[in-house]
This record gives structure tokens, sequence and C-alpha cells, in this order.
């Protein structure tokens, strides 16, 4: 009965979401050249769309080698924890995004379709910049994993599962209008991120992540996605494999104890293993990095060793014309145990909090 009507409820939501899902972002006053209605007989602002055969071609994306995943948040900045979010400002996400062009960085990932990723692909536009976005749609548990989650120390109660489902729902039909009003910057849409591996803390049924690509895929021309874990991939990917137009894997060797001098290995063999499961799918690396600060990896914690992966990693990319995002493009302060200013979540950046390159990016 519980199962039922968890379903009925999804359902529901699918249908709500399309319905009442919030109004999509009004333009921001946010300086440099603007298309207003008044530039299209039908009163919408036209985006030329980017052709599907020039998006994907094997394992690259748009064309581009290295990648970047974003995210703005500065010191005392941070998404919605509950008590709302506080935002960098439309001024702080141009000046990363002209940071990012100086170093070459014309394609980056963005994890949700809310206001901050709404005021990125602004600012992207008016002010004419050449970069790319691979869309992100963050979906919330719709599943407790209080018995997988290491971190999750009660249940989460049913009504706030019943919640986050109706979000999930919105979250999609707004990933679904900033990929139509920017399909000349938004390449592909990611639905989901690591909320199938069984250790998060926000897991999603993956019927219901399926249901979720088949409706982005139903309403947008752009490639359709969901990022994992590669061991989710090898185990348990085939049903999803089967829906999006490529897989997108996760690897971290610092993460599994992995020295830098194994990391680039390691995570070669991790690609390998997905594409010996998989074999009929493009894949793209959307996240693997170094943390060059961290009390949980010792003395592998290092600028040094984040230069030495990320060189190596370019250099094995190019050679196999693969698109890898590496995570991330700024350290974020707000990850992470608040009491623990060493701890690995806050120190994955290629650059600092003050935005200084932690070495010559791209050099």
């Amino acid at each position: 009965m519980k199962a039922l009507t968890g379903l009925l409820l999804f359902t529901l939501a699918l249908g709500w979401g399309r319905a009442f899902a919030d109004a999509p972002l009004q333009p921001l006053d946010l300086g440099g050249s603007q298309r207003t209605a008044a530039d299209s007989p039908t009163g919408e602002i036209l985006a030329d769309k980017i052709l599907a055969s020039e998006i994907l071609v094997g394992d690259l994306l748009a064309g581009e080698v290295m990648a970047v995943a974003y995210s703005g948040f500065r010191a005392g900045q941070h998404p919605d924890r509950g008590d709302g979010a506080v935002n960098p400002s439309a001024a702080e996400i141009l000046e990363d995004l002209k940071i990012l062009v100086a170093h070459d960085f014309n394609l980056i990932r963005v994890y949700d379709a809310g206001e901050n990723s709404a005021t990125t692909l602004e600012l992207i536009r008016r002010h004419d910049l050449p970069i790319k976005v691979l869309l992100g749609i963050w979906l919330e548990a719709e599943f407790s994993n209080h018995e997988g989650c290491s971190w999750l120390d009660s249940p989460i109660p049913d009504e706030q599962l019943a919640a986050n489902t109706l979000r999930n729902a919105a979250e999609v039909e707004r990933g679904i209008d900033l990929a139509k009003r920017f399909a000349d910057i938004v390449v592909a849409v990611n639905v989901g991120n690591e909320a199938l591996v069984e250790w998060n803390d926000h897991m999603v049924p993956l019927d219901n992540v399926i249901a979720y690509v088949r409706r982005v895929k139903s309403a947008i021309d752009q490639p359709v996605t969901v990022a994992d874990n590669y061991l989710w991939w090898i185990r348990d990917g085939a049903p999803l494999a089967a829906e999006v137009d490529f897989l997108s894997v996760h690897t971290y060797p610092q993460w599994e104890q992995k020295s830098i001098d194994e990391a680039l290995a390691y995570s070669i063999e991790n690609i390998e293993g997905v594409r010996a499961a998989l074999p009929d799918k493009p894949i793209v690396i959307l996240e693997a990095g170094w943390a060059s600060v961290a009390v949980e990896f010792g003395d592998r914690a290092s600028v040094a060793n984040q230069t030495r992966y990320y060189r190596e990693m370019l250099e094995w990319a190019s050679e196999n014309q693969m698109t890898v995002f590496f995570f991330e493009a700024f350290d974020e302060p707000w990850k992470g145990d608040p009491n623990n200013p060493l701890g690995a979540e806050k120190h994955w950046g290629l650059f600092n909090l003050d935005r200084t390159p932690k070495w010559l990016v791209n050099d």
C-alpha cells in the first residue's frame, strides 16, 4: 500500500510540475547587449539552437576536452539548506565567468535549474561570453537512505519525501524551460547528481529517475544524461543507459585511497570498466578532481598533486577525445563540516576562495 501511494504521488507530482512549476525567471538587468521580445514576431526571445549532431561527437561534448564544474558560492553564501539560500550576486557570477574564460574554460557544468543557474545563463548571453553549459536538474531525496548513507542519522520523514517529490517535478520543468530558452548555450541536460549510488543522502528510485529522463527528452532537443559514480554504472546502470544519450561518470581516486602515482591509471580503469559493462553509449566524465587541502587525505592533498592529476587527465583525455569536467572551479567554504575548515569538501577548486589560481591553470 505504501509503495502504491508513493507511485500515485510521483505520477501526480509529474503532472503538477508541468502545470504549476515556478514561472520562468524574468530577464535580469545585467548589462551587456540584450535580445528582447521585440526582436521576435511571436513576442518570445529567440535562441539559435545548436545542432544535436554538433553537440556530442563520440565522447566529446561541444568540442571541448577539459571543462569545469561551476558553483559560485563564496564566503557566507550557500544554497538553500532549509532556511533559504544566500546567493552570489550577478556581479560576482560575472567575475567568475570572466576568470574561467581567461583560463580557456569554454564549457561549464552547473548543478540545478534554480536562480543561480538562470543568472549564469543570462550573463553568458548578455555579455556574449564564449561559454557553453551542461545544465543540471537537481533531484532531492524521494527515498530515505538512512540505512545506506553514513551521515543520515535518522529516517527522512515521509512528509518530507512527499514534498521533495513535488519539488523535483517542478525542478524538472524549470530545467526544461531553461534548456529551451537558452538553446544556444545549453548543450546538454543532466538529470540528478549521485542520486542513485548506494551511499548517497538524496536517493531517488531508479524508475523515477527514468521517468524524469523521459520527460526531459520528450521536451528538449539537447542530449540528456544522468551523473553518477562509475561503480553504480557498472553494476546497476544498464536500464538507465538504455534511456540516456550518453553516460556521465564520476571518478575520484583520492576518495578511494589512491596515491597520486596511481590516480590516472585508476581513473582510466574506472572508465574502461563502464565501457566494458555498457559498450554502446558515449561516456563523458562529469566529475574528476583532486583536493588541494584535506585532513582526510593527509599529504596526498596538495596543490602539486592537484596540478599533476589535472595535467595527466588533460593529456589522456586529449589523446582519447573525451570530455572531462574537472571538479571544481572555485573552493566552496559552505560544504562539509562547518567546524572543519580543512575538510576536503571545501578545497577541490582550481581557484582559491579569493579567485586567485592555485597554479597556472591551462598555462
